[in-house]
């Protein structure tokens, strides 16, 4: 699961002074068993590079699927305390 996360509901608004997160919940099979990763990515626009910039990777391992959909979870709420409520899931 992935999810591009803004403050704009917009979908064609301009990427100007816009910044966004990508949520992502991801099964990476090893050859044990299956980890899950949440991992989290900011973006913003880049006046110097006239265009999106994306930094502030963060990642986490969890052996139970159940922790990691818990720790997306809270880490969506906490983008949407923020005003990261629209998502690109929501478009389709």
């Amino acid at each position: 699961m992935q999810e591009l996360l803004s403050k704009a509901v917009e979908q064609n608004a301009l990427l100007q002074g816009q910044e966004f997160y990508e949520l992502s919940l991801l099964d990476e099979v090893n050859q044990s068993r299956t980890l899950y990763c949440v991992r989290q990515a900011h973006a913003e626009w880049s006046e110097i590079d006239e265009q999106v910039v994306w930094n502030q990777e963060e990642m986490e391992h969890f052996w139970i699927q159940s922790e990691a959909k818990r720790r997306y979870a809270e880490r969506r709420f906490a983008l949407a305390e923020k005003g990261f409520i629209y998502s690109d899931m929501d478009l389709f």
